[in-house]
């Protein structure tokens, strides 16, 4: 299995976003996706996934990241709007069979920096 992750960059804050992750070698539509992040001396934490059951973010993002996928391109988005210097850090895809809490596959990461 392979995802690759891409999109990342340098932005002002209040600027957009929007990050791409590419699944490859499974079946694309037997598995939840979501989006992980981690900032530097701090532990990788959720920020959304999408499912059959609909879409969750954390609050700190409810109203500013959109996450989507296209099931016929084996990828999943994630459109971070209003970005904060808070926003910084390297964004995670995953991929997680339905009914599942643990993922079973990840990407290489993306950079993600919001200048203020």
């Amino acid at each position: 299995v392979q995802l690759q992750a891409s999109g990342g960059g340098l932005v002002q804050a209040g600027g957009s976003l929007r990050l791409s992750c590419v699944a490859s070698g499974r079946t694309f539509t037997n598995y939840a996706m979501g989006w992980f992040r981690q900032a530097p001396g701090k532990e990788r934490e959720f920020v959304a996934d999408i499912g059959w059951s609909g879409t969750r973010y954390r609050d700190s993002v409810k109203g500013r990241f959109t996450i989507s996928r296209d099931n016929a391109k084996n990828t999943v988005y994630l459109q971070m709007d209003s970005l904060k210097p808070e926003d910084t850090a390297v964004y995670y895809c995953g991929m997680r069979v339905y009914g599942r809490s643990a993922y079973d596959y990840w990407g290489q990461g993306t950079q993600v920096t919001v200048s203020s």
